[in-house]
């Protein structure tokens, strides 16, 4: 073997220790990142009732007749006697609204063939109640069969005519509420890690979930569910 030969086989030998060495290194480190990356993922829950702070009621009324003048002169009685009786109760006059009505010629319509009809006209219109005084309207609300008393005729199974109940004021809970889940969050990962032999670190990641507002129940839509989901994963060491 000449002295280049031999000098070449160290050269390799040396180059073969060094690369095994520095696999071991990132083995090592590789090994040492993964244990500190274990985390634990959880969810935590706020809920609480809130009543609704607006309430739109809808009144829909319909009426019937052959003569368009006679119709429309009903219209406005119905809409007078409406508007008299919601005042009277307490409701004010600026919460008010009325639509345009919607008047249709059953004469006119292709459909039908030649079947008679009673009344050639049909109309319907809508005075609408937007308030906060929510009790209010609904104490109202038993006793609009005085208005069935006086004639009018009230198409309450239309959607367009469901009442309504809003919550406006989710910006004002949202602080409390986004605490009390995180909160919630992390009395779970502490059980999860002591259960786990193990300590609970800093927060690696986080996420708010999304508000929803529902009804508590079908009976009392005016009462408000609020509820929100925080996701937070945390850091885990032994």
């Amino acid at each position: 073997m000449t002295p280049n030969t031999g000098f070449g086989w160290i050269l390799g030998a040396a180059i073969v220790a060094g690369l095994g060495l520095f696999g071991y290194q990132l083995s090592n480190a590789a090994v040492t990142f993964k244990e500190y990356e274990r985390s634990v993922t959880v969810k935590g829950l706020a809920e609480r009732e809130y009543q609704a702070d607006i309430v739109i009621w809808p009144l829909q009324f319909t009426v019937a007749d052959n003569q368009l003048e006679s119709l429309y002169q009903t219209l406005e009685s119905n809409t007078h006697k409406i508007r008299e009786f919601l005042v009277d109760a307490g409701i004010e006059k600026s919460a008010i609204s009325y639509s345009t009505p919607i008047i249709t010629d059953k004469s006119a319509q292709q459909y039908g063939g030649d079947m008679p009809v009673k009344y050639r006209y049909t109309a319907s219109q809508t005075v609408t109640v937007y308030t906060d005084k929510i009790n209010n309207v609904r104490a109202v609300m038993n006793n609009i069969s005085q208005l069935g008393k006086q004639g009018i005729v009230f198409s309450g199974d239309y959607y367009q005519a469901q009442t309504e109940y809003l919550f406006t004021r989710l910006n004002e809970v949202k602080p409390e509420m986004i605490e009390e889940a995180t909160k919630k969050a992390r009395e779970v990962a502490e059980k999860f890690a002591k259960d786990s032999d193990s300590q609970l670190g800093k927060i690696k990641r986080a996420s708010q979930g999304q508000f929803t507002i529902g009804h508590r129940d079908k009976n009392n839509p005016h009462i408000k569910k609020i509820r929100v989901v925080s996701t937070v994963t945390y850091y885990l060491s032994d």
